[in-house]
């Protein structure tokens, strides 16, 4: 049975960092491509980064150049590094795993934004 938690949340001032992380069990971590969604009040889920098996990564515009995923396959943990946040990144963000198969999701971490 896949398990993601996710940690590193919290309330940061607009202009300041944060890395979240995803400890994975449950599955063979590094044939699993990993990712990152977050959903803000009201709005749609969203994916804000993914990184394959073989480190090939996928970044949404609205973060690109913030944002960066990575992943350790030793520590069974992908990372999501945000830079120069902005109150619009709050939301609660969620660590995501699949392979061939339905998306297994974390149970989220929340992101606060504000001054």
């Amino acid at each position: 049975q896949v398990q993601l938690v996710e940690s590193g949340g919290g309330l940061v001032q607009p202009g300041g960092s944060l890395r979240l992380s995803c400890v994975a069990s449950g599955i063979t971590f590094s044939i699993y491509t990993m990712g990152w969604f977050r959903q803000a009040p009201g709005r749609r889920r969203e994916l804000v980064a993914r990184i394959t098996s073989d480190d090939s990564t996928n970044i949404a515009d609205s973060v690109k150049g913030r944002f960066t995923i990575s992943r350790d396959n030793a520590k069974n943990t992908v990372y999501l590094q945000m830079n120069s946040l902005k109150p619009e990144d709050t939301a609660v963000y969620y660590c995501t795993a699949e392979f061939l198969g339905p998306r297994s999701w974390g149970q989220g971490t929340q992101v606060t934004v504000s001054s």
